[in-house]
C-alpha cells in the first residue's frame, strides 16, 4: 500500500506510463534531497541501472527512511530543482529502488514543464489532513499523536508520523530556537515538561474554567440527590466563576458555528499545550534533540494527560480551539479564527480524521 496519497498518485501514473501524470503527482509536493555529509559532494548523484544513466535522487514524504541520528534531508520543490538543474543529460529519480519509483528526463524543455506544472498547482497549502498508512493507526501512540493533529493539519503533514522530519531538519531546529528558545536536549526536555504540566495556558482563565466545571458537577449531584435544582447560599453552585468576557463570547460563537453543542462549554485550555507537546516532540526528532524511544514515551504521556482532563475528542477539540483563539485571535473573529474553525471542521468532520476513527479513551 502506498504510504500516502502522493505515492498512490505517483504509482498510478507510473502504471499507466503517464509521464505528465508523474510530474503532476509531485508538482505541488515537498520533495526531500539527502543532505551531504562532511566531505561529500553537495548533490548525491549516482548511476542508476534502471534509468540507464546518471540521476539525482529525491524522496516523497511518505518514502523517507526511518529516523537516523546523522541522516538529514532538505526540502525542495520540483520548480527549485528545475531552476538549478546541473546537467541536461541527468534524470530525476523519484523514490528510486522502491515500488513508488519514477524516473524523469530533465532536458530544458522538460524542466520548463516541471515549472509550468508547479505554477498550475501552486505551493502546497496548509490545512490538509494527511495520514501515513505505515504509521501508528491504533493504540496509545496513535491516540497521543492524534492530540497533535491540529498542528499536523495546519502544516499539511501526516498526523500519525514520528520520523525523520516534521518539515525538515533545518526548519525544525529553527522553529525550536525561534519559537521555544530550545537549542539542546535539556532545553527541549524542560519545555516538554512545562507543556505536559499545562504551564503555557492562562492560569486565571484555566482556574475559572475548572471552577465552573466543578460547580456544574456539584449542581448536577445536588439535583440528583434532592431533586430541587436550586442552589442554596454556601453551595458550590452558588459561586459564579470569574470567567473573562472574551471566553464566554467565544463560547457563544462556538455554539453558533457548531464547535460546541447548544448547551456545551469548554472544559479546559490544556489541549493547546498538549497539542504543542506533540509538535515539540516531532520538532525535537527532526532537530535530533531526542530519539524515537523517548519521543514515543512522551507522545503516549500526552495521550494519558489528555484523558485526565477531557472525556472525548469533542471536549479536547473545543479546548484546543479556545486556547488557540485566545492566544492569537484576541476577539477579532478574523483570519486566525477562520483558520482555527477550518482545522476544527477538518478534524471533527472528515471520516479519515483520527478524531472520528480513534476512541478517545
Amino acid at each position: 500500500m502506498p504510504p500516502t496519497d502522493t505515492e498512490r498518485r505517483l504509482c498510478e501514473a507510473t502504471a499507466r506510463g503517464d509521464r505528465d501524470g508523474q510530474v503532476a503527482a509531485i508538482a505541488g509536493e515537498d520533495l526531500y534531497l539527502a543532505a551531504p555529509q562532511p566531505g561529500q559532494d553537495p548533490l548525491p548523484v549516482y548511476d542508476d541501472p534502471v534509468a540507464g544513466g546518471r540521476c539525482i535522487p529525491v524522496l516523497t514524504r511518505g518514502m523517507l527512511p526511518p529516523w537516523q541520528p546523522q541522516q538529514f534531508f532538505d526540502r525542495v520543490s520540483l520548480a527549485e530543482l528545475a531552476e538549478d538543474w546541473p546537467n541536461d543529460r541527468w534524470r530525476l529519480a523519484v523514490n528510486p529502488g522502491t515500488p513508488c519509483a519514477a524516473y524523469l528526463a530533465a532536458s530544458p524543455a522538460q524542466r520548463a514543464g516541471w515549472q509550468r506544472a508547479r505554477a498550475q498547482v501552486g505551493v502546497r497549502p496548509g490545512g490538509l489532513l494527511v495520514t501515513h498508512f505505515g504509521g501508528p493507526l491504533h493504540g496509545p501512540l496513535a491516540q497521543g499523536l492524534a492530540c497533535g493533529a491540529p498542528l499536523a493539519v495546519h502544516h499539511s503533514v501526516p498526523w500519525n508520523e514520528l520520523g525523520t522530519v516534521f518539515l525538515d531538519h533545518a526548519e525544525d531546529a529553527r522553529t525550536l530556537h525561534e519559537q521555544w528558545s530550545v537549542t539542546d536536549h535539556t532545553g527541549w526536555q524542560q519545555r516538554l515538561d512545562q507543556l505536559l504540566g499545562g504551564q503555557f495556558v492562562p492560569a486565571g482563565t484555566e482556574a475559572a474554567l475548572r471552577a465552573r466545571l466543578q460547580g456544574q458537577a456539584a449542581g448536577d449531584d445536588g439535583r440528583e440527590a434532592g431533586g430541587q435544582g436550586q442552589a442554596q447560599p454556601g453551595d458550590a453552585t452558588a459561586a459564579t466563576p470569574d470567567l473573562p468576557a472574551l471566553v464566554t463570547s467565544y463560547e457563544e460563537r462556538f455554539r453558533a458555528d457548531g464547535l460546541l453543542p447548544p448547551d456545551g462549554r469548554v472544559v479546559s485550555l490544556r489541549a493547546l499545550d498538549l497539542a504543542h507537546a506533540v509538535a515539540l516532540v516531532r520538532w525535537g526528532l527532526g532537530a535530533r534533540l531526542c530519539a524515537p524511544q523517548q519521543a514515543e514515551q512522551a507522545v503516549a504521556q500526552v495521550g494519558a494527560r489528555a484523558r485526565e482532563t477531557y472525556g472525548s475528542w469533542q471536549e479536547f477539540a473545543a479546548g484546543y480551539t479556545l486556547g488557540r483563539v485566545l492566544a492569537f485571535d484576541n476577539g477579532w473573529l478574523g483570519p486566525r479564527y477562520a483558520e482555527a474553525l477550518h482545522l476544527h471542521r477538518v478534524l471533527s468532520q472528515d471520516p479519515a480524521s483520527p478524531w472520528q476513527g480513534l476512541p478517545f479513551a
